[in-house]
């Protein structure tokens, strides 16, 4: 069985408690300036890892050199990883049925919604677990519109020699400047492409500085001017592109997050305990990002993390 990769990873934020050092949270972090040069680098940056769900531009991206008719909300949550609201579970339907399918045809497992108030409405109104609540149903309805614009088959889409992963292989590649270096299979059952940290921010800087009308330059468009669709209206994500126009955010599970300042000054993070809470991938992000020299005063509250006791601010969490 191949085994994962253990790289060097770094202290780079600290948990502090009544004064006290709790606990620490390791990782790598790059940030490239908007020339392309890697500006700030801590800890293992060119080693592989899985950008998990922050790879979704990249397959939004194939998406559209397939010919999926996506565009705004519907090619936002195409790249996107939705918290199972009402107008997720629609934009996903709108999708589908464009190409004449339904969620029946979702290889995504079933779901409830992640986002905490569509959660409180799934159990009181005592609804079933769907695909379409699944946070990837966007992405999946985007890889079944592809697929449907090529004439590809729809059974086996998640297959990773399936045209279409293989298209999502050399988007990525293509945008990243590098090869993938190992294939897995994600949470949602589509193939997961490694790749390092300094690749991920290429990849994502280069879909930035694209010509204008392109399709790469596009899904970065789409995802910031319709957050609510990329996260969900009481995410991350969201807030932080509401809050500071033009920038691209896109979580990735287990610990991952890049930034991509509307500058074109971009940023990758990897948390290697997996950052559950959420609260050291994006502290460590801004940080980065402010280091090159983009004014994050919009969203500078997010620079430290509080740390709670008794329902009241005892310490906090903040970049080493």
């Amino acid at each position: 069985m191949t085994q994962a990769p253990m790289p060097g990873y770094v202290p780079l934020a600290e948990v502090v408690r009544s004064g006290m050092r709790e606990s620490v949270h390791y990782g790598a972090v790059v940030g490239l300036s908007a020339e392309g040069e890697i500006a700030y680098a801590r800890g293992p940056v060119h080693d592989a890892m899985f950008p998990r769900s922050a790879a979704k531009p990249f397959q939004a991206l194939a998406m559209l050199r397939a010919g999926a008719d996506l565009k705004d909300s519907a090619l936002a949550i195409a790249a996107g990883s939705h918290g199972g609201e009402d107008l997720h579970v629609a934009e996903a339907e709108r999708i589908l049925a464009s190409v004449g399918l339904t969620a029946d045809a979702l290889g995504c497992p079933e779901s409830v919604p992640g986002g905490h108030a569509a959660r409180r409405t799934f159990h009181a109104e005592g609804r079933a677990p769907s695909r379409l609540y699944m946070n990837c149903s966007g992405k999946h309805a985007g890889m079944l519109a592809a697929c449907s614009a090529q004439g590809w088959s729809t059974d086996d889409y998640l297959d990773p020699e399936h045209p279409f992963q293989q298209s999502a292989r050399e988007a990525t590649e293509d945008m990243c400047g590098e090869q993938v270096a190992h294939t897995a299979v994600d949470g949602c059952g589509a193939p997961q492409f490694a790749v390092s940290l300094v690749g991920l921010a290429r990849g994502v800087q280069s879909m930035r500085l694209s010509p204008e009308g392109s399709p790469e330059r596009s899904v970065l468009e789409a995802m910031s001017a319709h957050p609510e669709y990329v996260s969900g209206t009481d995410r991350i994500d969201t807030e932080l592109m509401r809050r500071m126009p033009g920038l691209v955010s896109k979580v990735g599970a287990d610990g991952v997050l890049v930034l991509g300042a509307p500058t074109g000054e971009t940023v990758a993070v990897k948390i290697s305990d997996g950052d559950a809470e959420l609260r050291a991938r994006t502290l460590v992000g801004i940080t980065a990002l402010k280091a090159l020299g983009v004014n994050v005063d919009p969203i500078a509250d997010h620079l430290t993390t509080d740390v709670l006791g008794g329902g009241r601010t005892v310490g906090g969490v903040q970049a080493l």
